[in-house]
């Protein structure tokens, strides 16, 4: 594989698993930072506004830790960090991780013979020129009916009330269910590659 990782560093900026696997099936090398924030206390109207809001929230507290760490070497190769997040939304509504399992069976209930959208946030800052830029990516998914005992051997697994809104299609219980995705599974996944890449070239 080539190393892409000589010419600066890379911060994931997260401690999602899945968002993990995508940089590094990039061909990245990072090290990991996770931001403390109360997701609850940031609110906006639309959900583009919103990830890109709790993008910027998590790059923030990133930001300071670093300070406090003071670790910022003075490098003479840049350091990027990037920071992402993602909602679904589900008739217009904005739903975040179900807060139980009751929840989580309604979300997936509703996707069943449905449709729903993720929004997705990328946020890429270079510490050492102060850029930063961010965008947003939006995927549509639609459902074939899901049996109930799937749905039932999705929450006694336990993963999906641990993402937005319920969602895994990469799941393999979830995945034959899933009819069409209109974007890419990667950035349903928390990290849109194409749009990484190109916030990334964008920093340096």
């Amino acid at each position: 594989m080539e190393d892409k990782s000589c010419p600066f560093k890379i911060i994931l900026g997260s401690s999602s698993i899945a968002r993990r696997k995508i940089l590094a099936e990039m061909g990245y090398e990072f090290t990991l930072m996770s931001a403390d924030i109360d997701e609850k206390d940031i609110r906006k109207e639309n959900p583009e506004d919103l990830v890109m809001a709790l993008a910027e929230a998590k790059a923030d507290s990133i930001l300071s830790k670093l300070q406090t760490i003071d670790n910022q070497e003075k490098d003479e190769i840049p350091t990027i960090l990037i920071a992402a997040d993602t909602v679904v939304i589900y008739e217009g509504v904005v739903r975040e991780k179900p807060a139980n399992e009751k929840e989580a069976r309604e979300f997936i209930q509703g996707y069943s013979g449905g449709h729903a959208a993720t929004v997705g946030s990328v946020l890429v800052t270079n510490l050492k020129t102060g850029f930063r830029k961010g965008a947003w990516d939006r995927v549509e998914i639609y459902f074939h009916e899901i049996p109930d005992e799937i749905i039932e051997k999705l929450i006694e697994e336990g993963t999906v009330l641990h993402v937005a809104g319920g969602l895994i299609i990469e799941h393999p219980l979830i995945k034959p269910y899933v009819k069409q995705v209109v974007g890419t599974t990667d950035s349903v996944m928390g990290l849109p590659k194409a749009l990484t890449q190109k916030l990334i070239k964008e920093a340096l």
